[in-house]
Parts: C-alpha cells; structure tokens; sequence
C-alpha cells in the first residue's frame, strides 16, 4: 500500500469517527488527487475538472457510510469520479469532441481504454446475474439513455414496472458489489 493510500485512508477514517479536522484535511489532501486523476482524463476540458472534483467530493461525503475501511480509500474514490466523468460525458454530448480532428501525434492513453474495458466487462457480468425484470430496465434507462416510458414500450412492461426493475436491480446489484468486496 502507498504512502499517499496509508495517509489518506487513515486521515478519512478518522474522520469517519468523527475527527473534523482529519475529515477536512483528507478531503482537501483528496481533491490534490482527484484533480490530478481527472485532469489527465479531461486534458481536453481543463475547465470541467475543477466541477467535477466538487462533485466528487460531495458525493464521497455523502456516501461515506459506504466505504469499507479494509479497502484502499483511492479506489472507491476513482470509482467515484469515473461514474462522475462518464455523467458529465453523457450530459455534454460527446458530440462536442467528434468535431475536432485527431493529431497523428495525439497521445491515446491506453490506461483509460483498459480502465474502460474493466469496468464495461464488470458491469456486464453483474448485469448478466440479474432477471430480465431488474436487467432491461437498467440497461435501456440508465445505460442506453432511454425514458422510462420508451423502456415500458420497448420491454413490453408497464412503466411502474420498469421503475421497481430499476429500483430493486440496483439495489440487488450494490448488494452483490458489497459481498464481493468483503
């Protein structure tokens, strides 16, 4: 474990027990971190990186009771910001980018693309263990983009059905994530 994951996960632990000024330091001490881990993914939008942090950070204070002390801090916390990221792609509309021309000289990160390969793989095999009830819907709303509406018409469910699918399959989902991770 590194130097940076030792302090920091020491630093929100205590924190966690109620120490404001270990809470406040890691927070501060995170941020450096999320800056610099999202700003090599948004090199093209310098100006959204410093939003995207916030909301970083607001979404770890308000998830705190999630993290498990026996995991390393940074990896919930970049499991934070690509959810983060992938919502701030998905609401700029990567249209945007497709207008620019690629560089030959433009360096791809092949990280990112594995990182993106991973979790997509992932996400794929936790989907696969859930009924087609609690599956489709989340897959047609919340990864495909679909209404609920569209979903209902589609999947030939009602449109409280395709809620309650959505409701309980994810709930179903971070209950395997829990399990896995103890």
């Amino acid at each position: 474990m590194s130097e940076v994951e030792t302090q920091l996960r020491g630093l929100f632990v205590r924190g966690l027990q109620g120490d404001a000024v270990a809470y406040r330091e890691c927070l501060q001490q995170m941020a450096r971190h999320l800056r610099a881990f999202l700003a090599r993914r948004l090199f093209g939008w310098p100006d959204d990186v410093e939003d995207l942090v916030q909301e970083c950070l607001l979404a770890m204070h308000n998830q705190r009771h999630t993290y498990q002390s026996d995991q390393p801090l940074t990896a919930w916390a970049h499991a934070i910001a690509r959810y983060k990221l992938i919502d701030l792609l998905r609401a700029k509309s990567v249209r945007e980018a497709l207008h620019d021309p690629l560089d030959d000289e433009m360096e791809l990160f092949a990280d990112s693309a594995t990182e993106a390969s991973d979790a997509r793989r992932d996400v794929q095999g936790l989907l696969a263990e859930l009924p087609d009830r609690h599956r489709l819907p989340i897959v047609h709303v919340k990864l495909q983009g679909l209404s609920v509406a569209e979903t209902a018409k589609l999947t030939g469910m009602s449109e409280s059905a395709v809620k309650v699918g959505i409701h309980r399959g994810l709930k179903a989902l971070a209950a395997r994530m829990r399990k896995d991770a103890a």
